[in-house]
């Protein structure tokens, strides 16, 4: 007797440290798009391995490549993989880090926002990045810089 009670107090416990509430692991496509901060050209991007579109210095469209698994429901400490080139002195340039997704209450397009030093936000929004409704305001050129053109030959 006392070893069945042992038993059920036993599997009690270990029901109470389960979760409550089965964490939703569905997930859907979503566009991907690139958000440059920073004077120099994006010649590719991804995240989690999806994406591969460019952007020229200072520039935000929208996420019109295709596509990339993203959880319906955002979690704490969710990551992706962001892998870019950032062409320097005609080579190429390619960097990569683990970013933290930021909190999103419904699905959408994930953007990849570039700002200088290597700095990367990943946000989750059913607005453009140009969108005043976007998290993250767009890119704005500096005054200093508005008189100047910037070409960027690649080579390998």
């Amino acid at each position: 007797m006392l070893m069945k009670l042992l038993l059920v107090l036993g599997a009690a416990l270990l029901m109470a440290c389960a979760p409550l509430v089965k964490q939703d692991d569905s997930k859907y496509g979503a566009s991907i798009g690139i958000v440059n901060h920073t004077a120099r050209y994006i010649h590719s991007a991804t995240v989690n391995g999806a994406g591969g579109a460019n952007m020229d210095a200072w520039g935000a469209g929208i996420s019109d490549v295709c596509c990339v698994s993203v959880p319906v429901k955002w979690y704490p400490g969710m990551q992706v993989l962001v892998r870019w080139n950032m062409p320097e002195n005609g080579k190429y340039v390619f960097k990569e880090k683990m970013v933290t997704v930021e909190k999103y209450d419904e699905p959408g397009s994930v953007y990849m926002h570039f700002f200088p030093d290597d700095e990367v936000r990943v946000v989750v929004s059913r607005h453009w990045s140009i969108s005043g409704k976007h998290p993250i305001p767009a890119p704005v050129k500096p005054m200093s810089l508005s008189n100047q053109s910037q070409t960027v030959a690649v080579g390998r």
